[in-house]
């Protein structure tokens, strides 16, 4: 059971952190040279997507975490 819930949490570590890097794609170093927008825009389609994926993948990982815990706690 244990390995199950770790490989899943692995395969859910490369999601998020696929997720997080898709995000905000063009923002890098363009603001410390003068060329970011520097307004607000909403997030739309896509972008919007990637946020509601990172929440609750994040949350996933961290229900996951919670219960790899308890049960290696229980098994010791």
């Amino acid at each position: 059971m244990l390995k199950f819930i770790n490989a899943i949490e692995i395969v859910i570590a490369i999601l998020l952190t696929i997720s997080i890097l898709l995000q905000n794609r063009g923002a890098g170093l363009s603001g410390t040279f003068g060329g970011g927008f520097g307004g607000y825009h909403t997030k739309r389609g896509f972008e919007k997507f990637l946020v509601f994926l990172s929440i609750f993948l994040s949350c996933v990982f961290i229900v996951l975490a919670v219960i790899n815990l308890i049960l290696t706690n229980k098994l010791n």
